[in-house]
C-alpha cells in the first residue's frame, strides 16, 4: 500500500486581466462615492467646515480623474483605430505605385506595369506638384517618388529624374527629414550623371554626404553613393582618352564597388546583382573577359531566381560583350538575341536598341550588310533617332555603302565592343 502524497500547497491562480480591470471599476466607485458623500456634507456646513469640505470634494474629483484618465484614453484610441479612415487620393496613389514598382521589370508583370507607369506618370507628377508638403504626407510623397525614379532610370530619362529629386528635397527640408533631403541629393547626383553633368553629380553626392543620417536606410543609401561615385569613375573613363588616365578612372571605379559590397546592409539581392553587374563592366574596360564572366554567372543566376528579367537581361547582354572579346561572334550574338529578346518582354526599349546595335555591329564587320541594316534600323526606330548614338550613326552609314569602319587609333578591334556600351550601360543603377 502505497503512502499517500503529502498536500501540495495551491498554486495561486494568475491575476487575469478583467480582475484588474474589476479593480479599478471598483476603486473608481469607491472614490465616486466618497467624493459624493463629502460633497452633500459639505452643502449643509457653513464657515471653515464648508470650505474644507468643499476642497477635499475637489481633490478627490482630481484623484478620481487621474485615476481614470489612462482608462479614457486607451478607450478613446480604440475608438479612433475603429473609425474608418477615407484615404486620400495621395496615399491610393502610393500605395498603387508601389505595388506596380515591385512588378516593374520582373517576368511576372513586368509588361503590365511598363505600361501602367506609362499611363499614369503624368497624374502622379501632377499629384506631386499639388499636394503641400507636410509630415502627414511626407512618406507617400517620397513613395510616389521612388516608384517614379525607377520607372525614368529604366527610359535614361535624367531630366524627370532630376525633377522629382528637387521635389523631394524640398519635401524634406519642409518637413525636417533628413532622410528624405539625403536620399534626394543622392538622385539629383544620378539625374547629373545621366545628364552628362559629372562636376554637379560629384557635388550633389557630397551634399547627400553631409546630411546623412543613421540607421538601416542610412546603410542603404551609404552604398547608393559608392555606386554611384563607381559609375561617375567609369564615366570620366569614357571621357578620357587611352592611357593613365583612363586606367586610374577604371581602378577607381573598382574600389567604390568593392567599398560598396562592404557596406551593404545585410541580405540584399537586388544590390549585390547591381554591384556584380557593374563590376563586370570594369573587368570588361580592363580587358579581362575572364573575371567579368566570374561576376555575370551568379549574377545572371540570382537574377533568374529573383524573377528579375531587367537585371537578367543586363547580365545576359554583357555576356555577349565577354564572348565577343573571346573572339567567339556567335556566341556573342546568341546572347545578345536573348537579351533582346528578355528586354522587349518587360518593354525596355533602350536595351533592346542596344542589342540590336550590337547585332547590327557584329554583322557589318561580318559584311552582311543586309541583315546589319535591319538591326541597326530597329535599333534606331526604338531610339527615335540616331542623334546622341555616334556608335549607331557610324555603323548605319556602313551598312548603307560598303565596308567595315575602321576602329579609331586609340580603340583598337579587340576594345570596340567595350565601346559600344560604354555610354549606356555604365549608367545602370537600382
Amino acid at each position: 500500500m502505497t503512502a499517500p502524497e503529502p498536500d501540495k500547497p495551491e498554486k495561486p491562480e494568475p491575476r487575469r486581466r478583467g480582475d484588474i480591470l474589476g479593480i479599478s471599476a471598483l476603486a473608481a466607485g469607491l472614490l465616486s462615492g466618497l467624493a459624493g458623500d463629502k460633497l452633500s456634507q459639505s452643502i449643509d456646513a457653513s464657515g471653515w467646515i464648508k470650505v474644507a469640505g468643499i476642497s477635499l470634494t475637489i481633490v478627490l474629483a482630481l484623484i478620481w480623474a487621474i485615476y481614470n484618465a489612462p482608462v479614457g484614453l486607451r478607450r478613446y484610441r480604440r475608438w479612433r483605430s475603429r473609425t474608418p479612415r477615407q484615404p486620400t487620393e495621395l496615399h491610393a496613389a502610393a500605395e498603387e505605385a508601389e505595388q506596380w514598382l515591385v512588378s516593374l521589370g520582373s517576368d511576372a508583370g513586368g509588361l503590365a506595369a511598363a505600361e501602367w507607369f506609362q499611363q499614369e506618370e503624368p497624374r502622379l507628377r501632377e499629384l506631386l506638384v499639388a499636394e503641400k508638403p507636410q509630415e502627414a504626407n511626407a512618406d507617400d510623397i517620397g513613395r510616389i517618388c521612388d516608384a517614379l525614379e525607377a520607372w525614368y532610370l529604366r527610359r535614361q530619362d535624367g531630366r524627370g529624374l532630376l525633377e522629382i529629386s528637387e521635389l523631394l528635397a524640398a519635401v524634406g527640408d519642409a518637413c525636417g527629414r533628413r532622410d528624405l533631403t539625403e536620399l534626394a541629393a543622392a538622385r539629383a547626383a544620378t539625374a547629373y550623371r545621366l545628364l552628362g553633368d559629372l562636376e554637379a553629380a560629384s557635388t550633389r553626392l557630397g551634399v547627400s554626404s553631409n546630411v546623412a543620417t543613421r540607421g538601416r536606410t542610412a546603410a542603404a543609401l551609404t552604398t547608393r553613393r559608392q555606386v554611384e561615385r563607381a559609375l561617375l569613375h567609369l564615366a570620366r573613363a569614357e571621357q578620357a582618352p587611352a592611357g593613365n588616365d583612363r586606367d586610374e578612372a577604371v581602378l577607381n571605379a573598382r574600389d567604390r564597388l568593392d567599398d560598396a559590397r562592404l557596406r551593404r546592409p545585410g541580405p540584399d539581392l537586388a544590390g549585390e546583382i547591381a554591384i556584380q553587374l557593374n563590376l563586370a563592366i570594369v573587368h570588361l574596360y580592363q580587358q579581362d573577359p575572364e573575371s567579368a564572366l566570374d561576376q555575370l554567372r551568379p549574377a545572371a543566376a540570382r537574377a533568374s531566381v529573383a524573377g528579375d528579367a531587367s537585371a537578367h537581361a543586363h547580365a545576359l547582354e554583357l555576356h555577349g560583350v565577354a564572348a565577343w572579346m573571346q573572339r567567339s561572334p556567335k556566341e556573342a550574338m546568341r546572347w545578345w538575341r536573348q537579351a533582346a529578346h528578355l528586354y522587349s518582354e518587360v518593354d525596355e526599349p533602350e536595351g533592346r536598341a542596344r542589342c540590336l546595335q550590337h547585332l547590327g555591329s557584329a554583322e557589318v564587320v561580318a559584311q552582311r550588310l543586309d541583315n546589319a541594316r535591319a538591326y541597326l534600323e530597329q535599333s534606331a526606330a526604338l531610339r527615335g533617332t540616331e542623334t546622341g548614338h555616334p556608335l549607331l550613326t557610324r555603323y548605319l552609314k556602313a551598312a548603307r555603302t560598303s565596308g567595315e569602319p575602321s576602329p579609331t587609333p586609340e580603340d583598337p578591334p579587340n576594345r570596340s565592343t567595350t565601346n559600344w556600351l560604354r555610354q549606356k550601360l555604365t549608367r545602370w543603377l537600382r
